[in-house]
């Protein structure tokens, strides 16, 4: 415990250090006389043993140490140039605001204040413990070194110039005190060097207990607090003389990063805790102090002013400091343009404050956080890191969005089933959701359902949908653990690097950022492409130049467009979710297409539901800030959904509706890959063969048949290759056992609770139809009529040359796609007169057959100049022999539309019967004429004929016919 004596600590006075006059080569030789010496040591080394080393090395190596110290004499002189003066170091100055817009610039969202909140303080003032605590964080060799620690410079150089890795830790206190009270914070190499040049300058003017002094008073500990009296006021109401070791520790570990802490309750009491430890470590506390102060919760306070979604001002301020630097932010006087949509963000607020007030109570949950982005673009739209940013029991300045790592439950199974079709699985693929054991590494695990229950075979979409657990398990066995983790990897997730989460990912069993989780989902409504989220559009300085823009680009392309399109395809199917959640629901937007998933952990602590439109995508998470589960039965669906829709109707009302694109259909050979809502393999077969039907199946013999396969998956797919051949040896893969049998239990396990129950099992056919193919189509040469010929008569005759390899069945003649004649002996030619055809052009189509439906078609068309038949009855067969009465008359009328009048007679020698007469034609049947004859006229032989009388008032006799009546 006992440390190293010290210089005593006192007041910054005018006297510097006793020493000789500050000049430029005092600062030249300080600088490089550390690295000389080191060249010129090992250059000593390599002389005295220089066994095979010839005298030309040596000489070179002086050469370039010379020219080495050439070189850094005229950088020191080039970059020391107009450098300020560390004499006026404590000089204050006029600093502007830096204030934040929405993405209109008219919305002033928080203003971070140029007014310096600093008030000076005595180094004998400041805690003994709080000086230990920065110098066992920041600076361990403060008061050994001069000012930089050469090799921690050279490798921050080396790093910075050959990577893009940003070294920490390089800095000396002295440096920090010169990069936040003198330079800006731009990452160059020229100032690295201004930065030893004024370091080595500041080590020279001052004593290190009054460089001290001036880090205590000048560092900014965020917000507007620069030094650690204004810090220690504003945060913990106190002066920094009454601060206890947790607020000590607390305070000392700001300085390396403000806005990130501060912003971070996590990662503030992380960083507390590791400076602790280093007092521990540096013997300034014993153990027991330090688990105590570790122990305790933090209690340090923010005091805002006036601002506007505060969890995204703090967000969008860490994102500035990576651009201006902590110091710049507050005193630069920026203007900064966000992605914030105000509209959107107002309704995200409204959405989550009034669904809490009707749900929260019953459903037991305290917190809510949303978030909305432009798919297109990556742009934060909307940010609610929770229910209330003032409300400490909820811990609501913790932005649960940005900063928190929570399961994501069922609505993490999009990212599986999307990474199973891109390996070739569709979403008709069949599963069968029975209990199955999977034993892990010899270790049980067997998920079940939400509702506990089992549905057999499902298809992947009826699965995903209706968030099914046992198939989600199996599709990430199918697509691999490790491939399904570097699968969220490159939809941006960056949880899953470390991490044993096995197929219990797929059910939400890693943890995950919300922000990367619905950012992911809108790289399905962006049709494959990534957008890193962005907040920042512009920043403006005091001048109105542009410092940073953000330029709109295309994304990186990391999932097929096609595969994208699949997933939203399934995920905006309601009528594949109705059997699980119903039809309409809360999932659906009236008049609007909307693809969401909804999920649920364990013990129902978080409640998740995400969805999107094409120019929207929206997540929300529902839950207990602490992680104590909601009541049970309050899901996604129950408390996150409700938040999410009434945001999304917000949040796009009065905007146009846009559709998603659909897939292109994926004509999948293997059936297994072909599954239907029914439960089974619904396939079209040839009904002959029972073979698979081909494009050359005739329709007529193409059936829809239903099978459902005996087997799992395992049996008929290579998991890694499920589009390539069947497996020659299935039961190899570890997982092939397991599953059969899990089907056979299910199996017994149905017949036990329904006896009466049965299931067909069927293998579906695999082979293709080869009896209706291209080499036994039939062959047909048309004679007559010619193609585009003129026929001048009714009287349409052909000349047809037919044949096929299994002989001509029939052929079927068209006209106009009228039936006019099926001719099924040799020649096959037609002859018909057709009185229905009207002059003009027509198609002729020819269409031959043989005994299995295989069949050829041709189409010729004709031009037919004949004059046009009127109006006629004409009589169907009577039939042979007497008739008796009553008797029933049977007429076929042509051009019905025409004829006003229909009159029919009978006629014997001079003695005429008016049979019946017809004046209604709207109530035909097959387009035949009944009349009920009643009263035989007489016995003998009879001419029945008609009279029409059309609609023009023409009158034409109509067609006779002779009836014997007894």
């Amino acid at each position: 415990m006992n440390r190293p004596p010290r210089r005593s600590y006192g007041y910054i006075n005018n006297n510097a250090k006793e020493q000789g006059p500050l000049t430029p080569l005092n600062v030249i030789l300080a600088i490089l006389i550390f690295p000389f010496r080191v060249i010129v040591r090992i250059l000593k080394v390599i002389f005295k043993n220089r066994r095979g080393v010839g005298r030309t090395l040596i000489t070179g190596g002086l050469t370039l140490a010379v020219l080495g110290f050439i070189l850094g004499v005229i950088l020191v002189f080039w970059y020391g140039r107009d450098l300020p003066d560390p004499d006026k170091l404590t000089d204050r100055q006029f600093f502007q605001s830096t204030q934040l817009f929405d993405r209109t610039g008219e919305h002033l969202l928080y203003e971070f204040y140029a007014d310096q909140n600093r008030t000076v303080v005595p180094l004998e003032h400041i805690p003994e413990q709080l000086k230990n605590a920065i110098i066992a964080t920041e600076d361990t060799a403060f008061y050994e070194h001069r000012g930089i620690r050469p090799m921690s410079l050279l490798r921050a150089i080396f790093v910075g110039v050959f990577t893009n890795k940003r070294v920490t830790g390089a800095s000396t206190l002295t440096q920090q005190l010169v990069k936040n009270a003198l330079l800006t914070n731009e990452r160059r190499i020229s100032r690295k060097i201004k930065e030893a040049v004024l370091t080595i300058r500041l080590e020279q003017t001052f004593t290190k207990d009054q460089i001290l002094w001036l880090y205590f008073n000048e560092i900014p500990f965020g917000s507007t607090n620069y030094g650690v009296e204004a810090a220690s006021q504003n945060y913990f109401g106190t002066s920094v003389t009454d601060l206890d070791l947790e607020q000590i520790a607390t305070l000392a570990g700001l300085p390396k990063a403000p806005s990130t802490y501060l912003s971070n309750p996590e990662r503030l009491r992380d960083r507390r805790n590791f400076v602790l430890e280093r007092m521990y470590q540096e013997g300034y506390i014993t153990r027991e102090e330090a688990d105590t102060a570790q122990a305790s919760s933090t209690t340090l306070q923010i005091k805002l002013g006036d601002i506007q979604a505060p969890h995204f001002v703090f967000y969008v301020r860490e994102a500035l400091t990576e651009i201006l630097g902590e110091k710049d932010i507050d005193t630069g006087g920026y203007k900064v343009i966000t992605t914030l949509d105000w509209d959107k963000q107002q309704a995200a607020e409204k959405a989550i404050e009034e669904q809490s007030e009707k749900l929260f109570k019953n459903a037991g949950a305290n917190n809510a956080a949303l978030v909305a982005l432009d798919p297109k673009a990556g742009q934060i739209l909307a940010m609610v890191g929770s229910r209330d940013y003032f409300d400490d029991q909820i811990d609501g300045s913790f932005n649960v969005v940005t900063q928190g790592r929570r399961q994501p439950g069922s609505s993490f199974k999009p990212i599986v089933y999307t990474a199973a079709f891109e390996k070739g699985y569709t979403p008709q693929t069949l599963l069968f959701d029975v209990e199955t054991n999977f034993a892990v590494s010899g270790r049980p695990y067997q998920p079940r359902n939400y509702d506990l229950s089992e549905h057999g075979p499902v298809t992947m979409q009826q699965a995903l949908q209706g968030s099914l657990n046992i198939p989600a398990v199996k599709t990430l066995y199918l697509v691999g653990e490790e491939a399904g983790k570097n699968f969220a990897k490159r939809l941006g997730y960056s949880t899953f690097e470390t991490g044993d989460f096995g197929l219990s990912l797929v059910l939400g069993g890693g943890e995950v950022s919300m922000l990367e989780h619905v950012n992911a989902f809108g790289v399905f409504a962006n049709d494959g492409e990534y957008h890193k989220p962005i907040s920042l559009l512009r920043v403006e300085d005091g001048n109105g130049d542009v410092v940073h823009e953000w330029k709109a680009k295309r994304g990186e392309a990391v999932l097929d467009k096609t595969v994208a399109q699949t997933i939203t395809s399934v995920l905006s199917n309601d009528e594949a979710r109705a059997y699980a959640f119903g039809a309409g629901g809360i999932l659906t937007l009236p008049g609007r297409p909307v693809a969401v998933k909804t999920g649920t952990t364990n013990s129902y602590v978080d409640a998740w539901t995400v969805g999107y439109t094409p120019e929207l995508v929206a997540g929300v998470w529902v839950g207990n800030t602490n992680n104590s589960p909601m009541t049970r039965g309050y899901g996604g669906s129950r408390v996150a959904a409700p938040i999410w829709n009434q945001f999304m109707r917000l949040a796009l009302e009065g905007t146009a509706v846009s559709n998603f694109t659909p897939p292109p259909p994926d004509n999948v050979e293997k059936a297994i890959l072909r599954g239907s809502a029914n439960g089974g393999v619904t396939l079209l077969v040839d009904k002959v063969t029972g073979k698979l039907a081909t494009s050359s199946t005739p329709e007529a013999y193409i059936v829809s048949r239903s099978y459902i396969p005996p087997h799992s998956i395992l049996h008929y797919v290579d998991k890694d290759n499920p589009r390539g051949p069947i497996p020659e040896n299935p039961a190899s893969d570890p997982q092939y056992a397991v599953w059969e049998k899990a089907i056979q239990d299910w199996i017994i396990r149905k017949k036990e609770k329904d006896p009466d129950w049965e299931v067909s099992f069927e293998e579906p056919p695999t082979e293709f139809d080869d009896i209706h193919s291209l080499e036994l189509i039939p062959q047909v040469t048309v004679v007559y009529p010619a193609p585009s010929s003129t026929i001048y008569s009714r009287d349409i005759n052909t000349d047809i040359r037919v044949s096929a390899p299994r002989g001509v069945s029939k052929v079927t003649y068209y006209i106009d796609e009228r039936v006019v004649g099926v001719v099924r002996e040799h020649p096959f030619n037609l002859s018909v007169y057709d009185r229905a055809l009207e002059p003009g052009t027509h198609v002729l189509l020819i269409i031959v057959e043989d005994d299995v439906g295989n069949r050829i078609e041709e189409r010729v068309p004709f031009m037919l100049q004949a004059s046009t038949e009127p109006p006629n009855i004409s009589w169907v067969n009577q039939g042979s022999g007497f008739v008796t009465f009553p008797h029933t008359l049977i007429l076929t009328p042509f051009k019905t539309e025409q004829i006003q009048s229909l009159r029919i007679f009978a006629t014997q020698g001079s003695n005429q019967v008016l049979v019946g007469e017809l004046t209604d034609f709207t109530e035909l049947f097959n387009n035949q004429i009944f009349v009920r004859w009643h009263t035989a006229p007489g016995e003998g032989t009879w001419t029945l004929s008609t009279e029409i009388k059309t609609t023009d008032g023409q009158v034409y006799a109509g067609e006779s016919t002779s009836i014997q009546i007894q």
